[in-house]
Order: structure tokens, then C-alpha cells, then sequence
């Protein structure tokens, strides 16, 4: 079972493994928030999540941008995005001034401002992103470090500052 971003049953969640719920508010338009809570304290399992997710939304049709504020980090999931898992094939880009971007369905940024509407942003800076206004779903990814933990707690009152309910969701493995 797949949720509008892709996301499958596999990728554990604390209500027993189901998709995760859509926000309380019934207005469709109204942008969703998921946390996806890692045990791990390493990037490296944070990162492959977001390449899982990254895919699953590029299989499901979907416009997926990928955001981050640190470019080494971003670079460091450009390449994995090509080794995370065998067989796997991702088309992305690094959005930049200039970059033609008009079929790239999975497009990654260290702060340039996407040209279009996507259908997630997959965050993985320690902020909430600036370019909310130009989706209506995000996916917070965070995992066991300390600091980031802090961070997406802040993240997470923002969202809520914001009149927004974001979901958690607990992922084992």
C-alpha cells in the first residue's frame, strides 16, 4: 500500500506498519507535515531514507525536491541517490540559477527556490524550508544525533506555530 508519496508499509511506522495518516483537515490543500523518526544516529541511515522516499516518489509520478542548506551533505546524497540500492535508477538534478529542470522529477537544492510547484519536499536541513508555498507535502527526516534531534524538534513547533499538525512516524530499519 502506497501513500501520495510514495511511501510503502515497508518503511515501519509506529501504528503498527500502515501508510501514514493524512492531516486532520479535510482541505486538500492544506500542506501535510510527516516526521519520519530514525533510531540511528549516523546521517547514513537519514540519507538512505530520503533516497527511498526520493524513489518511491519518482515511481509514483510525483515531483519530489529534495532541500537541504549544507551543499557538502547534498552532494554526498547526489551520490548515493546512484548506490543505494541495486537495480535502483532515480533521475535528478542539482537545481541551480539556470538549470533546466522542466522533466527532472527528482530535484535537489542547497537553497536555490524551485522554478514550479513540487508534489514533496523532502527536508533535510536543520530549518523548515522557505519554499513551502510551493508544495503540499513535506517529509522531515530525522535521526538519533542529538543536535538534529533538537533541531527537528524546533522544526516540528514551527510547524505547529504555523497552524499545521505534523504527524510522527517511528522507522525501524
Amino acid at each position: 500500500m502506497q501513500d501520495s508519496a510514495g511511501t510503502s508499509d515497508s518503511a515501519a511506522s509506529k501504528d503498527g506498519g500502515s501508510s501514514p495518516p493524512a492531516s486532520s483537515d479535510d482541505n486538500s490543500d492544506a500542506l501535510r507535515v510527516d516526521f519520519y523518526v530514525l533510531d540511528e544516529a549516523s546521517s547514513a541511515g537519514r540519507l538512505k531514507l530520503a533516497c527511498r522516499l526520493a524513489e518511491k516518489a519518482y515511481l509514483a509520478a510525483q515531483v519530489a525536491l529534495v532541500w537541504h542548506t549544507d551543499p557538502q551533505e547534498l552532494k554526498a546524497f547526489d551520490d548515493l541517490l546512484w548506490t543505494f540500492m541495486d537495480g535502483s535508477f532515480v533521475p535528478h538534478e542539482i537545481l541551480s540559477a539556470g538549470t533546466a529542470v522542466d522533466d527532472v522529477p527528482v530535484l535537489l537544492s542547497a537553497g536555490t527556490l524551485p522554478p514550479r510547484t513540487v508534489d514533496i519536499i523532502i527536508n533535510l536541513a536543520p530549518e523548515v524550508p522557505t519554499c513551502l508555498g510551493q508544495t503540499r507535502r513535506v517529509a522531515e527526516i530525522i535521526d538519533g544525533d542529538d543536535s538534529r534531534r533538537r533541531a527537528g524538534r524546533a522544526r516540528f513547533k514551527a510547524y505547529r506555530d504555523l497552524g499545521i499538525q505534523p504527524a510522527s512516524h517511528n522507522v525501524h530499519g
